[in-house]
């Protein structure tokens, strides 16, 4: 009788063991889905975000419609696409010319960094 006992008390267990986990699982959804939920759109939350768009929009109009300066120590700069594709046609009327500065360009973004001093700093 005692043989018979322990193997039903094991599956019992198991039982209620998983039984409290998808307990547990859900109300750490329910949790989350109530905590966590966003406050609803109101008109005033929708003016701000209609606002920080038309800002965001205007902002890019401006960047892509001018030429400007990105950073002028490193020499970058912000082109319209028209004249971007005007230099690419200009460039490209010598493909010859045109493919050695092309790999010239890549072979200086890609070099590899110099290599470790040998002598390890006395700072170090």
């Amino acid at each position: 009788m005692n043989d018979q006992a322990a193997p039903r008390r094991t599956g019992l267990v198991y039982a209620l063991t998983i039984l409290g986990t998808f307990l547990i699982v859900a109300g750490l959804v329910w949790a989350m889905r109530h905590y966590a939920q966003p406050p609803p759109l109101g008109e005033d939350r929708a003016a701000f975000r209609a606002k920080a768009l038309s800002e965001l929009r205007g902002a890019e109009a401006e960047a892509l419609h001018n030429t400007g300066w990105m950073d002028p120590t490193k020499g970058i700069v912000r082109l319209r696409i028209e004249d971007a594709m005007k230099l690419v046609e200009r460039e490209w009327q010598n493909p010859a010319a045109a493919r050695s500065n092309l790999i010239a360009r890549v072979e200086k973004a890609t070099a590899a960094p110099p290599k470790a001093p040998e002598k390890p700093s006395p700072f170090e």
